[in-house]
């Protein structure tokens, strides 16, 4: 292996649990009546295709602007996000090992560049990144692989030599879809449906043992 690309969102950083209960908190106050697992479908998706998820669960009562204004309100002022407490065990670990075995390292996320960007400062994970895309500059998001296709032809190395480490299903898929081994990264309070996976793993520390053995 060469390369590793990693999600964010509940690979790298532990904000999936903290967003999906917001969402479900300002989802309530519009009318939402469905499940905690319903919200956790948005998982892995850009900000545009979780706003068009949203409205559908809402029952288009309210239109993607409207739903935008309330989502950004709570999360990014009334609630805004600590960056700097929210990095997996194990992350930096795994990203400094990464660069000591000379693999090139991309991060792949479905989140907005801004989200990405203090998300990268805050925990501290730039010194360790070759590249960084956000899945919003592509015409589709995962499960669609273009965002891997992408990230291996701009570290020059093949999909067969590349590891993607994951943990939804959109992201599992748009991994294998782009012919790469894929590593999942189990979180118990999330419902993501992982056995499409070449290997699950419960701790950042699992995988750094299975990416040393395969350099």
């Amino acid at each position: 292996m060469k390369a590793v690309l990693f999600d964010m969102d509940g690979v790298l950083i532990n904000s999936e649990r903290f967003y999906m209960d917001g969402t479900l908190n300002w989802m309530r106050e519009l009318g939402y009546t469905g499940t905690y697992d319903e919200i956790c479908t948005i998982i892995g998706t850009t900000m545009q295709v979780t706003y068009e998820m949203l409205v559908e669960m809402l029952d288009n009562r309210y239109t993607i602007d409207e739903i935008t204004v309330v989502n950004e309100k709570y999360f990014d002022i009334d609630h805004p996000l600590d960056y700097s407490t929210i990095a997996k065990p194990g992350a930096i670990d795994l990203l400094k090992r990464c660069k000591e075995l000379n693999l090139k390292v991309a991060l792949c996320s479905s989140s907005s560049i801004d989200s990405i960007n203090k998300a990268v400062d805050g925990c501290g994970f730039r010194p360790y990144l070759d590249f960084i895309v956000s899945g919003e500059q592509f015409k589709e998001s995962k499960p669609n692989p273009e965002i891997y296709n992408h990230a291996s032809l701009v570290l020059e190395v093949e999909s067969k030599d590349c590891v993607v480490v994951e943990d939804s299903q959109y992201g599992i898929e748009a991994g294998k879809a782009a012919l790469m081994t894929v590593i999942a990264l189990k979180d118990e309070c999330i419902p993501n449906k992982q056995d499409e996976a070449d290997y699950i793993v419960s701790h950042l520390n699992e995988a750094k043992e299975l990416i040393e053995k395969w350099v």
